[in-house]
C-alpha cells in the first residue's frame, strides 16, 4: 500500500525538517494500520493509496481557521479536517482515499513543548499521531476514548 503525506510550512519564521516529518508520519499511519484497522473508518474500504496533507503555521492561522469553520474563537495548537472519514459517501477515486489534512501551529507546538518540560520534535510527533487517529475516525468524547487514543498514540510513538 502507497501513502503519500503532503506538507507545507507557511509559518515563515521557522524552518522545519518537512521530509523527516513526513517520513515520521508515514511510519505513525503503518503502525496504526496493523493495529487499529478494524476500528478505523477504512474498515470494509478496498483502496490501494492513503493520502493526507500537513499544514505548519502560526497560532494566528489556526486561530482564524477555528473561528471560520469551528466557529470557536481562540488559537489552537492542532486543528483536523477528516474528510473520509467524516463523509458519508466515502469517497475513494482509482483506490486512492485522500484521509483529510492536519493543521499545526508551530508556535503552539513550541509553548507546550516548554510548558510540558519535552522537546519540540516529541511535541510535534506526538501532535501529527494525534491528528492521524482523528483522520481515521477516532473522537475522544469521553474518557474512554482519550485514554485509547493516548495509549496507541503513545505506542505508535515508541515505535519509531
Amino acid at each position: 500500500m502507497k501513502i503519500n503525506v503532503f506538507s507545507e510550512n507557511i509559518y515563515g519564521s521557522f524552518e522545519l525538517s518537512e521530509r523527516k516529518y513526513i517520513n515520521a508520519a508515514k511510519k505513525i499511519l503503518r503502525f496504526y494500520l496493523n493495529e487499529i484497522f478494524e476500528k478505523s473508518c477504512l474498515s470494509g474500504h478496498e483502496f490501494n493509496t492513503l493520502s493526507f496533507d500537513i499544514l505548519y503555521c502560526d497560532s494566528t492561522k489556526t486561530h482564524e481557521i477555528n473561528r471560520e469553520y469551528r466557529h470557536k474563537d481562540y488559537p489552537a495548537d492542532i486543528i483536523t479536517f477528516a474528510m473520509f472519514a467524516d463523509s458519508e459517501e466515502k469517497f475513494i477515486f482509482d483506490g486512492e482515499i485522500n484521509l483529510g489534512e492536519i493543521v499545526i501551529a508551530l508556535d503552539k507546538v513550541t509553548e507546550e513543548s516548554v510548558k510540558k518540560n519535552t522537546d519540540f520534535e516529541h511535541e510535534l510527533l506526538f501532535l501529527i499521531s494525534h491528528g492521524i487517529m482523528h483522520l481515521l475516525g477516532f473522537d475522544h468524547q469521553t474518557e474512554e476514548d482519550y485514554n485509547f487514543i493516548i495509549g496507541i498514540q503513545n505506542k505508535a510513538l515508541e515505535s519509531l
